[in-house]
Parts: structure tokens; sequence; C-alpha cells
């Protein structure tokens, strides 16, 4: 975690860089240790062809690891305007959550025994006193001496101690100081815990309670800090993750063996002409290095993330990827579907207001379980052909229109239930077309004028757009910070090209 005060950008990059942050340990070892070399199936990553092994000390290694986390860490706070430094809690029933309630039990009951004691016993309490002060001092910008000098005054641990001893250590005094010192620096979303102590009466309640809001205050003071150094991140990052993965690559030299196999396949797809989109260049443009890649991050929306072997320079942003494979793959089954409705119905429900939002919405939240084990395709295709039907009976009624025969009905629930097929014709369209209209923003993102739409993806453009502007940004970030690598890999591969057709 961040130093909970609210220091500068550059006081907090400088303490990243030293130390990590805490809260991207989890996702990051799982990629530090794909970059390593473990957890894959694949033996040319240990013994790289082009070069014998390089051995090097766990301390070089463990080195590197701590870098890509802390490149991690800078990562996500790039490109997710959203990350916050959160709390961490033990899972519910786990040995470390039983743990954690027994010690703390054991501590404000002693604290409690102590004070209930005659003449009251302060040690316990002198020593929470003690971490209350530095915690509100951690709190202090560098100008405010003022309030320091109130803070170390008032919580003089001597003085305190030597009031404790002959008996007129007013307790409560203190509390009441500590509480003013919160309402000062704290959010206002914390105005409301800090007005609770007040109430409480009981020097052992309020303790712990006192606690438990500078522990959120904490938080808060992080996250201030995160966003004050996203703008000086985003200025440092292509530099600074570049500089990160090559002192990788100079430890683990076979680095990049995912990512040039990535980019081969690619251009063996676009030769082959077996690639979704359709390659807008022909193989001597100028243009095929950008083609292949664009192609090649198009080819990221439908991997198969069970396989391993993600290119090392994506690891990053692999969960973000398959998050945009499931959201696209569920736009592409709703736009389907709406699609053979609208077919099936013609002029009787074309263009009649709020129909195509609630029967969109219907579909969105029956697939919104599409890629949970649970999900049941069968039930929720039938369901979706059932309340669709429902809706469009109601509808055609309102208009007066003629509603559909029972034949008619059972042929468009069996239309809609054929759309759970991947090979389906109508989600193959649909599909096929998501995928042009991705890469026409790819390759327009740099003059910010976005591809036409195409037909029958009107009813999910803004989603569409949504995940296009992710990628674009995503895939924007990735160039700039991995274009040398990139450049090599690409130009080798289209030597390589060359070479066979002669």
């Amino acid at each position: 975690m961040p130093k909970e005060s609210n220091k500068s950008s550059k006081e907090e990059q400088n303490k990243m860089d030293k130390d990590g942050m805490e809260n991207s340990a989890e996702p990051s070892e799982e990629m530090i240790g794909k970059r390593m070399g473990r957890n894959t199936p694949s033996p040319h990553r240990l013994t790289p062809q082009s070069s014998p092994p390089r051995f090097v000390s766990v301390e070089e290694l463990m080195e590197t690891a701590k870098g890509v986390t802390n490149m991690a860490l800078a990562h996500e706070i790039v490109l997710n305007s959203a990350f916050q430094v959160k709390p961490f809690e033990p899972e519910e029933g786990s040995l470390e959550k039983q743990v954690k309630e027994i010690m703390h039990k054991a501590f404000w009951d002693c604290l409690e025994t102590e004070l209930s004691e005659n003449p009251p016993s302060y040690s316990h309490a002198i020593k929470l006193v003690g971490d209350i002060k530095e915690t509100l001092l951690s709190f202090l910008l560098p100008g405010q001496s003022r309030l320091r000098g109130q803070i170390e005054e008032a919580l003089d641990l001597s003085l305190i101690q030597q009031e404790a001893e002959n008996g007129a250590l007013d307790i409560s005094k203190v509390a009441r100081f500590i509480i003013d010192m919160m309402a000062t620096f704290c959010a206002p979303c914390r105005d409301s815990d800090v007005k609770n102590l007040r109430e409480i009466t009981e020097i052992v309640p309020l303790f712990r309670s006192i606690f438990a809001v500078l522990d959120k205050m904490k938080i808060d003071m992080a996250n201030f800090a995160v966003s004050s150094l996203r703008p000086h991140l985003l200025q440092q990052s292509v530099e600074y993750e570049r500089k990160k993965f090559h002192e990788f690559l100079e430890k683990q030299p076979n680095a990049l063996d995912f990512t040039k196999k990535w980019l081969q396949d690619t251009a063996d797809n676009v030769n082959r002409g077996e690639v979704e989109g359709g390659a807008t260049c022909t193989p001597n443009s100028s243009q095929l290095p950008l083609t292949l890649h664009n192609h090649a991050y198009l080819g990221l929306l439908k991997w198969d993330h069970d396989g391993g072997s993600f290119p090392e320079t994506l690891l990053m942003d692999q969960s973000r990827f398959q998050e945009m494979q499931q959201d696209l793959e569920q736009l592409a089954l709703v736009a389907s579907v709406l699609l053979i409705v609208y077919n099936s119905a013609g002029d009787a429900i074309s263009g009649l207001p709020g129909l195509m939002e609630r029967l969109k919405k219907t579909i969105k939240i029956l697939v919104s379980e599409m890629h949970t084990p649970s999900f049941n395709d069968d039930e929720t295709f039938a369901a979706i052909g059932e309340k669709l039907c429902m809706e469009l009976r109601g509808c055609l009624s309102q208009h007066g229109f003629s509603l559909f025969s029972a034949e008619r009905e059972s042929t468009l629930k069996g239309q809609i239930v054929a759309a759970k097929f991947a090979d389906n014709p109508i989600r193959k369209v649909i599909d096929s077309r998501i995928q042009t209209y991705l890469l026409g923003f790819l390759e327009t993102c740099s003059n910010r004028c976005a591809p036409a739409l195409p037909g029958g993806l009107a009813p999910i453009s803004k989603e569409l757009e949504e995940i296009a502007v992710k990628l674009g940004r995503l895939v924007t970030f990735n160039k700039l910070v991995y274009s040398p690598f990139y450049q090599k890999i690409l130009q080798e591969i289209l030597i390589r090209g060359e070479n066979v057709d002669v």
C-alpha cells in the first residue's frame, strides 16, 4: 500500500519504485510466474532454440520479479481510471480470519481488564494513543506545522504516562482531542463516522471505533495519493514499462517467444485469408506491418485463455482482453436475436417506440450469466424465445396489428434457440461485422475518426463503441511501450515471408 500520507506525485512514484504496492501483489505474481517460465507446458520456454539457456541467481530473479510487480501496478493505475486501494480482508470462515478475530478480541479484552482495575492501568491505552498519534501525523502535509505542534503537545506520551502514574489522566479528554483532529483530516464522506464517535461514552468501544474509522481514513488518503499520481504516471509510464520489461528481457532472453508466435500466427492467417474483418492491404503494401499488428490484437478477442501462450507483452492486460471478449460475445448474441426478431416480424414492429430497448434489455438480462459454469444455454434461449414472443404479442395487439400464428411463433422461437450455436449463420454474420468495425476503429483511431457502423449493429452501437474505445486506448498504449520489440519481430516475419515467396 502507498504510505497513507498525502505525498507529492514524485514521492509516491519513488515509493512505488522502491517498495511496490501490495494491492497488485496477487494478480502480478501469476503474471510474473508466466513470464519466468512457470505454469507453462511449452518446453521451448525454458530452452530457446536461438540461444543456450542463461542461468541466473535467485537474487536476480527476485529483483526482476519486484520490478515487474511495480510495473504491473503502475500499468493498472494508468489504464484503470476506477483503480482504488482497498482494505485487505481475509475470506469469511478462513483460518486467517479466525486468528485475526481471536487476537483482536483478546487485545480489547485485555484493555478493558486493565481499565477496570483499581486504580486503572493505562499501559495498553497509552500504546494505542501512540499508534493513533503516528497515524494523525502521517495525514499532515509538509507545511502544516501548527497542527503538528498541536498533536505533539496534546499527545505527548511521556506527559500522558506521568499523568497516568499520578492518577491525573483524563483519557476521555485525550479521546476528544483525537476525534477533533480526525474531523479536521477526514474526507467529507467520513463526517458521519466521526460524528458517531462523539456519541460513544465507553472507552474501549470508543477506541475500537476510532481505529476502525482511522483505517477508512488511511484508505481515503491512499486513494487520493493514487489519483494525484495518475497524471504524472501517464507521462512516465511508457518509458517506465519499456525499461522494466527490457530489464526482465536481459534476465530471461526467451521472454518474447509467445509474442513472436502470436505475431507469426497472425501473419500466416492473413496470408491465407483466414482472419476476420478482412485484410486491408496487399502483401507488398507499406501498411502491412500495421495491418498484421491490428489483426493480431483482434485475435486476442478470440483467444483460448485456457490454452496458455498469451503474448508476454500483454500479460498485464490479459484479464482486460478476456473481459472484452466476453462482453463482445454477449453483444453478438443480443444483436443476432434482435436481427432474427425484426426480420421475422417485418414492418409490423419496425419503428415502434421503445420496443427495441425492451427486447434488448430482456435478452441482456437473460444472457448476463452466460460465462458462468451454472449457465444453461438450452433453458436460457428457450426462455428468451418465450419472453420475446410474449412481448411481441402485447405490442402487436396494442398497436392494432395481427398476432403471429402459432406456427410462425414456433418458427421464431426455433430461430432464436438456434442462435446459441457459434456457427449459426446470423450469429457468424454479426460477429464478422463486429470484427470489421473494431478493425476499422483500430485503423482510424489515430485520426480520431470512428468507422461507419455495419448493418445490424445499431441496437448495440453504444456498448460496441465503448468497447472499441477501451480497445483502442489499450492497443495504442501497448504499441507505444513495446514498439521497439514489435518492429524488430514484424520485420523478421516479413523478411521470412518474402524469402518463402521467392
